[in-house]
């Protein structure tokens, strides 16, 4: 067995236990300790913490995350850490009142009970939970989806909400040469089996927020933020809501329907249907549609957004542009939440 150590972080003063063989971010959702994390493959900087006192060895990190100068000084990925000795590590980025309140990592084997086709490359998986029987989670987190015949697995955000226990959907776009996109045209069925672990993310309602809320979604992107606008609606939050939704054509949106239904629910809800490449006139007069890209329409229509709190989850250079934008409009940053997973057709 590997030796185990001590860790310490600062400066909430929270302690836990590691062994040498699993990194440091994964023991702390071992033990229900929900640390802020992006990737999870030490690409991104979401979980970059600064090494106080003690011996850490990071491994296969990017130095675009995490670079040579800052290794030298302390700083380390916690997704990417392993402790030799007991530690203390300060959080550079942390949720106080969600470090002890995450959803504990489970193992989860399920059976697909559909396949959906949303749009010509967007599929709604749905899974039905077996063993365990039901698959806790909080709106707007992720999972990841074990690819059948292999060891690698791909992340993929929960559409649903704890209200459909027995089901679970993923909205998952079909990338060209994607290992697990290929199988959603040919080598997944309903009756199969897939394993997923999870909840993992942060994109999730924050208990007591008052700011007005702002969606920016693109492909799929609409999971999580269908997620959080299902459990607004079905507890009754009361908090302003403008969803924008960035496709290409009108032929590229889905669950419209459903999600003006939802509206109906919310206070002051807005949903524009922002379209980059289509001159194709809309037919239904229900949805407000402008044309350009989804950012581009943001600017115009939200003058004020430094005062709400923002949620972005599409494809990464989307995210990066909506990040460009609340910088440039001062939106403070703990006003702004993501999950920057990367997919592997932007790796």
């Amino acid at each position: 067995m590997a030796d185990m150590h001590r860790i310490n972080f600062e400066p909430v003063d929270i302690e836990m236990e590691v062994g040498e063989e699993e990194n440091i971010l994964d023991a702390a959702f071992r033990q229900g300790i929900h640390l802020m994390h992006g990737c999870r493959e030490g690409r991104c900087s979401a979980c970059k913490s600064y090494v106080l006192d003690g011996e850490i060895q990071m491994e296969n990190y990017s130095t675009f995350a995490c670079n040579d100068a800052e290794v030298e000084e302390g700083f380390v990925l916690l997704c990417r850490s392993h402790a030799f000795s007991d530690c203390t590590i300060e959080l550079l980025n942390f949720d106080e009142d969600e470090l002890l309140s995450g959803v504990a990592i489970q193992d989860v084997r399920t059976q697909v009970v559909a396949l959906e086709p949303m749009t010509k490359d967007i599929v709604s998986l749905r899974l039905q939970p077996v063993d365990p029987v039901a698959y806790e989670f909080k709106p707007g987190q992720y999972s990841d989806l074990q690819i059948p015949g292999t060891g690698e697995h791909r992340s993929f955000s929960m559409a649903t909400t704890q209200s459909t226990p027995g089901q679970v959907e993923f909205l998952i776009k079909k990338y060209p040469g994607g290992k697990f996109a290929g199988l959603l045209e040919d080598g997944i069925s309903v009756g199969d089996e897939i394993s997923l672990t999870g909840p993992y993310g942060s994109f999730t309602l924050k208990e007591g927020h008052v700011l007005p809320i702002v969606f920016i979604g693109g492909g799929a992107g609409m999971a999580p933020i269908l997620s959080l606008l299902r459990h607004m609606s079905e507890t009754g939050n009361t908090r302003q809501v403008h969803f924008y939704y960035g496709a290409r054509t009108p032929r590229d949106l889905f669950y419209l329907d459903e999600i003006l239904e939802l509206g109906k629910n919310l206070t002051g809800f807005t949903f524009v249907a922002c379209l980059s490449e289509s001159t194709d006139p809309w037919p239904s007069g229900q949805i407000a549609v402008e044309e350009g890209n989804v950012t581009d329409v943001v600017s115009r229509r939200e003058p004020d957004i430094g005062k709400s709190e923002v949620y972005l989850c599409g494809p990464p250079p989307m995210v990066d542009a909506a990040l460009e934008l609340l910088e440039a409009n001062n939106t403070p940053k703990d006003q702004i939440f993501y999950d920057k997973f990367t997919s592997p057709a932007f790796e």
